[in-house]
């Protein structure tokens, strides 16, 4: 029997995550062992109680510790306006920015015939219900540009046509962007969204 067994196990677990590889989750594993009581302590004890109090927003699918999340139950968000995300981590990228005042809808990810997702097997169903409920003036569809998020926002759009305002995220040429270094896609959507200086 191995004297590294759970060491070994923590490892591997934690090459399991996203941006870590076998590499660095072994770095990671060492650094926490070597500081054990300022680090990996405090981590197993926050990860303990992350995995008992987690859960997802009843409302828009966020995750946090209550029931309803904070951007959800805070008044002023309820300004009509609700912007439509694929996942938690594209939610939390818009928070980062700070721009966007309203509420959100995590969908839980696309449409996808091959992958057999459909409308139901996604929050889409809860999406029109809360139109209806929450008095939505504007749906913000901020999905990704690949054929299952523009097939995801189609089939939105088609579902609430003439309900309330449709807009989505303009997309093109990046902040701090190159032509050179842009592929056709980014180019064709940059030039077709063009506006008036």
């Amino acid at each position: 029997m191995s004297s590294t067994r759970d060491i070994d196990s923590l490892i591997e677990m934690m090459a399991k995550l996203p941006g870590l590889g076998p590499r660095s989750a072994r770095r990671a594993v060492l650094h926490l062992i070597r500081k054990r009581e300022l680090k990996l302590m405090p981590l197993a004890d926050l990860m303990q109680n992350v995995a008992a109090t987690a859960r997802e927003c009843t409302r828009c699918g966020n995750v946090g510790s209550a029931e309803v999340c904070d951007i959800c139950l805070a008044p002023k968000r309820a300004n009509g306006m609700l912007c439509v995300v694929e996942d938690v981590a594209d939610l939390w990228a818009m928070e980062r920015a700070g721009v966007f005042k309203g509420r959100y809808h995590v969908l839980g990810g696309n449409l996808s015939a091959l992958d057999q997702v459909g409308p139901e097997q996604l929050r889409i169903p809860h999406l029109i219900a809360r139109i209806a409920e929450e008095q939505i003036t504007e749906v913000i569809l901020a999905l990704g540009t690949t054929v299952d998020g523009q097939t995801t926002a189609h089939y939105i759009a088609d579902q609430i046509e003439n309900t309330v305002r449709l807009t989505s995220l303009a997309q093109g040429v990046p902040i701090g962007g190159e032509l050179d270094y842009l592929d056709e896609g980014t180019i064709t959507a940059a030039l077709n969204a063009r506006k008036e200086l």
